[in-house]
């Protein structure tokens, strides 16, 4: 019998979770997309993947590991994204 794969299930219940997509500052100047694959892409301003790496959510809490080496955990609420101290918005 095939073993699961944690890394495929994780990728699977990602792409269906509704925090999946992008996710901006009031002001437009941070620009955080949370990819499907479990990954994430952040720009900021004019610089584009600025920092870039994996996450994984549970419940309403995400957790980040930059593929500098940072980590970072953060939550949503009321359908608001608080990071690092920014407030991000879903976008439509």
């Amino acid at each position: 019998m095939a073993r699961p794969n944690p890394q495929t299930e994780l990728h699977e219940t990602q792409a269906a979770h509704p925090y999946v997509g992008m996710w901006v500052t009031e002001d437009g100047y941070v620009r955080h997309e949370l990819l499907a694959s479990g990954r994430y892409d952040e720009a900021r301003g004019d610089r584009e993947s600025a920092y870039q790496g994996r996450y994984e959510i549970t419940g309403d809490h995400i957790e980040y590991w930059d593929d500098t080496a940072f980590t970072a955990d953060e939550d949503f609420r009321d359908g608001v994204l608080y990071h690092g101290g920014m407030v991000l918005y879903r976008q439509r």
